[in-house]
């Protein structure tokens, strides 16, 4: 038995994967993180990412909300070190578990952000048992502003896209708020109530609620010009974006950033063999993925079969509606502009794969913008030659060109701040 104390939790977990006792671990996490990660993708990841582990730091601990608790140990690996990061509930089961910097530089405002330009409000999104926090970036002075609401991509992220030191979404966020733009990002409802989602979860269920709410709120402020709310959606909030669009007429329009529409067990098998080039440690996760790819390709999926044998952990029930969900079908039969984004250097979203179904289904539309960053990765961070996942671990913020293309866009001739 493993004590509740969270400290002594997370400590154990680091010595059960230091000493390869991966099925063990995936015995302790939480309903929701066992639908997305197994004891086999755990594997993979510590055994490509950590390797052996020479010291076991002590623990340092956060409270995250009433009866959870956020644990980082660092970890001294041949690779340098990490801090392995859990969210710890009251029963001692992991909610959350990921790797991180050691020591991860506090995020600093871009230098195109002017903070003077704008307030900033905490807000809450929704209603009910399933309401999240948000935060509303609005500029200064009488308005009105045109209004955009920010999703970030798939996974458990808070309303800043929080990935070790970097805070892509809130880049945005100053940014466009610093151009004259009023911003809306929130918790997705994975991040905040993961305990509380059904078995039947989906991708749609992950993103047009909230959303939709989202842009009514916006709409009512009387700084918001309700006529010109926008959605911006990164990843798969990219993807999920024109799902919110045909759900709700009022949205005025979307920006689509790195916006994936190769059906998603298919991305991910060429992602993972992408990553088996990059290091030979991802080869046993390549052999799981196309396994579990073919499993959701197949005729026999259905809400029953077992979350770990699919991609990512995700339910039949999830697979099923991406499986049924055709992103740019959905956006040609939108009477809504769209600027759609793409970084050059992305392996995970890419222009071949990705931005070329956009391209091919959107052609006809002279309301759609594309524009590709030669130098984005897909955080939209600048960089030169093949993009890993190692260059997202320092501090670094959304390119400058990019928030201005999407200031013009969404405000035409709004001058660019000096």
């Amino acid at each position: 038995m493993i004590a509740a104390d969270p400290a002594a939790t997370a400590t154990t977990v680091v010595e059960m994967a230091r000493e390869g006792r991966f099925t063990e671990i995936e015995g302790l996490f939480a309903g929701p993180l066992r639908a997305q990660v197994s004891a086999e993708a755990l594997r993979a990841v510590w055994t490509a990412e950590v390797g052996p582990v020479s010291a076991v730091g002590e623990p340092a601990c956060e409270p995250i909300r009433a009866g959870l608790v956020r644990v980082s140990v660092p970890v001294t690996c041949e690779r340098g070190g990490l801090a392995v990061v859990m969210s710890v509930d009251d029963a001692g089961l992991l909610n959350g578990l990921r790797l991180a910097p050691l020591d991860a530089a506090v995020w600093e405002p871009p230098a195109y952000a002017r903070p003077e330009r704008f307030e900033e409000h905490e807000v809450t999104v929704g209603s009910g048992p399933l309401a999240v926090p948000g935060t509303l970036s609005l500029p200064r002075g009488p308005g009105p502003w045109p209004g955009v609401v920010l999703l970030s991509g798939g996974g458990p992220f808070d309303r800043d896209a929080t990935s070790g030191p970097n805070k892509p979404l809130k880049d945005l966020a100053w940014g466009l708020a610093s151009r004259g733009v009023a911003v809306l990002r929130y918790d997705k409802v994975t991040h905040v109530h993961a305990d509380r989602l059904a078995g039947d979860f989906t991708m749609a269920d992950e993103y047009v609620p909230h959303t939709v709410a989202a842009v009514h709120l916006l709409r009512r402020r009387p700084e918001v010009d309700p006529a010109r709310v926008f959605v911006l959606g990164h990843s798969m909030g990219g993807k999920a974006a024109p799902r919110i669009a045909a759900a709700e007429p009022s949205v005025a329009g979307l920006v689509i950033m790195a916006g994936d529409a190769q059906p998603m067990h298919e991305a991910a098998v060429r992602v993972a063999r992408y990553l088996a080039s990059v290091s030979p440690d991802w080869q046993a996760a390549v052999e799981m993925i196309t396994r579990q790819a073919a499993t959701v390709a197949g005729p026999d999926l259905s809400p029953a079969t077992p979350a770990e044998d699919l991609p990512f952990g995700f339910s039949g029930s999830y697979w099923l509606d991406m499986r049924g969900y055709d992103p740019v079908a959905t956006a040609a039969a939108l009477d809504r502009p769209m600027l759609i984004l793409q970084g050059g250097r992305d392996y995970q979203v890419t222009v071949v794969d990705d931005l070329a179904r956009w391209r091919a289904g959107l052609a006809h539309r002279p309301d759609v913008t594309f524009r590709v960053h030669d130098a984005g990765n897909h955080l939209f961070f600048p960089g030169a030659g093949p993009s890993t996942p190692a260059e997202y671990e320092p501090p670094q913020h959304v390119d400058p060109a990019v928030v201005a293309d999407i200031a013009e866009w969404l405000s035409p001739g709004q001058r660019e701040i000096t």
